[in-house]
Parts: C-alpha cells; sequence; structure tokens
C-alpha cells in the first residue's frame, strides 16, 4: 500500500507508478470525450475523410481492412465509465438513476483517506488549524503524564483493600 511522504503528496513519485497513473488519467480523459457529441461527429468525420484518401490510393495496402486494437485501447471498445480510483480501470455499477463513481467501497474509501488527508494539510497552515493541534497537543501531553504517574507507583486506582 502506497503511504505518502508529504501530506499533499497524492501519488507514488517512482517513475514507474507516475507512468500509470498518467496512463489512467488519459483513459480517463479520453472516456470522458468519446461520451461528447462534437468529438463524436468530429471522429467520424475523420474517419469518412481516411476513408476516402485510402479507397484513392493506387496501391491497396496488404494489411486487412480491420485490425484489433492495441495497448490500452484494447479494454476500451465502447466508451464506458470508469471508476474515479486512479489506476482502477473497473466500471462502477449501476444502481437506480445516479451512476456511480467508484467501482467497490475500497476504492470510495481510498480516495476518501487522500482528499481527507489533503484537507488537514491545508487546514493546519490556518489559523483555526494551528490553535486545534496545539489542543491537540496539550491534551496528549496531559495524557501522557498521567500515565506516567500511574506507571511510577503514585496513587493506586482504586479504594484500599479491607
Amino acid at each position: 500500500m502506497y503511504q505518502p511522504r508529504r501530506a499533499n503528496q497524492r501519488y507514488c513519485q517512482d517513475p514507474e507508478c507516475l507512468r500509470e497513473v498518467h496512463r489512467w488519467q488519459a483513459a480517463k480523459r479520453q472516456a470522458r470525450r468519446r461520451l461528447d457529441a462534437a468529438a463524436k461527429a468530429q471522429h467520424a468525420a475523420a474517419e469518412r475523410a481516411r476513408r476516402e484518401r485510402r479507397s484513392s490510393s493506387p496501391h491497396p495496402p496488404d494489411t486487412p481492412e480491420v485490425t484489433p486494437p492495441r495497448g490500452h485501447a484494447a479494454d476500451f471498445f465502447s466508451p464506458r465509465p470508469m471508476c474515479d480510483r486512479p489506476g482502477c480501470y473497473e466500471p462502477p455499477p449501476k444502481v437506480g438513476r445516479n451512476q456511480a463513481r467508484y467501482c467497490c467501497p475500497a476504492c470510495r474509501q481510498a480516495v476518501r483517506r487522500v482528499i481527507d488527508r489533503e484537507r488537514k494539510w491545508r487546514q493546519r497552515g490556518t489559523l483555526q488549524g494551528r490553535r486545534a493541534r496545539e489542543r491537540e497537543y496539550q491534551a496528549a501531553r496531559v495524557r501522557l503524564s498521567g500515565q506516567q504517574h500511574d506507571d511510577a507507583g503514585g496513587m493506586p486506582p482504586g479504594p484500599p483493600p479491607p
């Protein structure tokens, strides 16, 4: 499991991890674009022009007319929604009228933890956040000092036995 080094570090900084994140982001962008009507019309016009160029060329190509998709395009034959957790390509379940954003509760919780960590990191820079942090530290000091007195053989926790 990825543990960030800083509070505002959303993704692993390993080049392989970043490559995977960028691949996921591109797939997500492309899936969103495929749902747009203007993009569909633009793609259809480009394909018509390509077929026209191909039919007017003097030498027919030796390759078959339809080639199988390659790379990550093989996973996305039809435009379908993807999970909003980076790196997850699963489609969210269709429940009711509202489309879910995540494929499972684990993905939802992982993104929620990241957003919560970033929210806390941003709040620490504010006056309210610094005061809350100081109260937490004071409570921890009191709690630790109370435990030290109990461990040192101070007052017994209950009344003495008869």
